[in-house]
Formats: C-alpha cells, sequence, structure tokens
C-alpha cells in the first residue's frame, strides 16, 4: 500500500517546505533563533516550535502538560492557547536541541507518510480536539509550513521559493476563502463583482460576483464593469491573508479601482487565519 494520490500533492508540499526550513535553521547562530518573524508574537524559534509541535501531532504523539504564563500578550483566544503551548514548552531550548529535533520529527513524518494507506476521508485528530479529515489534516500541515517557511525567509533575510508546490496549495486555500471575505465580511454590494487581478512568481485573475442574495462565488472569467479592481503581487497577497502586514503598511503595492469603501472594506477583512 502507499499513499492516495489524492494525498500526494500534500506530502511534497509539505516535504519541500520542511525541508527549506531544515537547511535554512541547520547554521543558524543562537541569536539569530530570537528574530522576531511576521508571525505576531513569535521568533524564529518559536515558528520552528510551532511546526515541530504540530508535525508530532500528527505522528500522534500526547502534546505536552505545560502551563502558559499569563503574560503573553499575542495570546488572546483558546485557538492561539492551543498552538502556543507546543511554542512556550520550547523556548528555552537551545539551537543544537532544535535542530536535533526538528531533524527527527522529519525523519519520523517521512516514515509515516511512506507508510501511509488510509483514505483521504478517514478522521484524525485536529486543533483543539477536533475531528478532521486526513485529506484535510494534510492539506492544512502543507499550508501551514509553506507560511512558516516564508515567515523565516522573511525574519532571516533569505527569500525564496514562492512558487514551489506549497504556494500553490496556500493559493488555492486562500482563493477558497475569498467569496467569504468579499460578500460577507466586507459586505459587497448584491449583483456585483469585485477582481483580483495578482502578479508575480504565481499570477491569477479571479472573479469574486455576489449574487441577489448576497453570496459570493469564485470564477476565472473576467468581469465587464467590475465594482472593484484590486491589483497586486502574490507576496503582498498571502502576507496580507495571512495577517503578516497591514493593508496600511502595503498601501504602495496594491493598485485598487473603483469604490473606495468597498476596496477598504475588502482589505479591512482580507486576513482569514486565527
Amino acid at each position: 500500500m502507499s499513499l492516495h494520490p489524492t494525498l500526494q500533492p500534500y506530502a511534497d508540499a509539505w516535504a519541500h517546505s520542511i525541508e527549506a526550513i531544515s537547511e535554512m535553521v541547520q547554521s543558524l547562530v543562537e541569536g539569530e533563533w530570537n528574530r522576531r518573524t511576521p508571525c505576531p508574537g513569535w521568533s524564529v524559534r518559536d515558528v520552528v516550535s510551532h511546526v515541530i509541535g504540530l508535525d508530532t501531532e500528527m505522528l500522534g504523539d500526547p502534546r505536552p502538560i505545560h502551563s502558559l504564563p499569563r503574560d503573553l500578550f499575542h495570546v488572546t483566544n483558546e485557538h492561539q492557547r492551543y498552538m502556543e503551548m507546543q511554542v512556550d514548552v520550547r523556548r528555552h531550548h537551545t539551537a543544537p536541541e532544535m535542530t536535533s529535533e526538528l531533524e527527527y520529527t522529519v525523519i519520523r513524518r517521512n516514515r509515516q507518510l511512506r507508510n501511509e494507506s488510509r483514505e483521504p476521508g478517514t478522521l484524525v485528530r485536529g486543533p483543539l480536539g477536533t475531528e478532521v479529515t486526513l485529506e484535510q489534516a494534510m492539506r492544512a500541515r502543507a499550508f501551514d509550513v509553506w507560511i512558516h517557511e516564508q515567515d523565516l525567509r522573511t525574519a532571516l533575510g533569505r527569500p525564496g521559493n514562492l512558487d514551489s508546490p506549497g504556494a500553490y496549495i496556500v493559493r488555492d486555500v486562500l482563493l477558497e476563502a475569498l467569496p467569504k471575505v468579499v460578500a460577507k465580511d466586507a459586505n459587497a454590494p448584491r449583483s456585483s463583482a469585485i477582481v483580483f487581478d495578482v502578479h508575480g512568481p504565481i499570477e491569477f485573475l479571479r472573479t469574486i460576483r455576489v449574487d441577489i442574495q448576497g453570496r459570493g462565488t469564485l470564477e476565472t472569467a473576467p468581469a465587464l464593469g467590475p465594482a472593484a479592481t484590486l491589483s497586486l503581487d502574490w507576496e503582498t497577497y498571502f502576507r496580507l491573508a495571512c495577517g503578516r502586514v497591514t493593508p496600511e503598511a502595503v498601501a504602495d503595492r496594491i493598485k485598487t479601482e473603483g469604490d473606495p469603501e468597498l476596496t477598504a472594506a475588502i482589505l479591512r477583512n482580507f486576513a482569514i487565519t486565527p
């Protein structure tokens, strides 16, 4: 038995990103582990701890029993508390401890994926004790690890892999969220169309059509006379959508046309990651 074909792209994307992370952190000196990343409240060490922690959970390891300090300003809800546990428990680990645990986790996960014979619809443990399908879990890991690879690249000044396998999974996940962002969160007018023109290493043109009931749908066909058009580069797109930058911080990288109140509302609600 081998990995189901539906799951293979997620396994490949995860492997590509985790290997890039492993290579990046291998030679870091102690001070570099404490650099701030675009991920709110997290250093390089914290991001790597998070990656290790969630992959050990995919392996079925028990979660650490650990009390979080009360003064973590970036932890404001249950989801963040859950994620912080794997991070805080490693906050005082040395560079060699971090790299060796990451290496060991990657070896174990690669072995698990080689022997994975379950169907994509099999229920597995998800965050906060939820149950998700194996496909959802693997897609989420591919998404998460690529985003954190980019966090580390930004923090360490090593840009790259903006069009690697994980980038395309991130694009698809973010596009799936776009109808809700536009139609519900930004409250775009009914019977309108909003166009997103994204350029760079990954390029796409997508239209969100809002119907008479106020529901949004994603289309590849361009719209004539859209209510608004937003043009931006791929890196700005995903950093905004993942809450790494504010619209104000990247205003010079976004070109908007049409209703200014609508484009402002879309950008205000653009971040979809918790």
